[in-house]
């Protein structure tokens, strides 16, 4: 499993300028959230993620796709700035 500070540095790099959060609650699942640091203002929120399955870099791979995909079909912010 790769270390939640490890994993938000990884996110902040792949999406750039967006700041990230990643929090793990009491059943071990895993949210995810991308946002504009100097406004605050949230592009993605992703929850429930099982924290277990990320313990090889193609599975963290894996899931920057899929966050990836998430931000571009993201309906509530069509002009997406951040280049993906």
């Amino acid at each position: 499993m790769i270390y939640l500070a490890q994993l938000r540095a990884q996110l902040e790099r792949t999406f750039s300028p967006l700041a990230c959060e990643c929090n793990v609650t009491g059943d071990h699942s895993l949210t995810v959230k991308l946002y504009h640091p100097a406004s605050g203002q949230v592009d993605l929120v992703v929850s429930g993620l099982n924290v277990a399955t990320l313990k090889t870099p193609e599975a963290v791979a894996a899931l920057i796709e899929e966050l990836r995909y998430e931000l571009q079909s993201n309906s509530l912010n069509p002009h997406n700035p951040i280049p993906l």
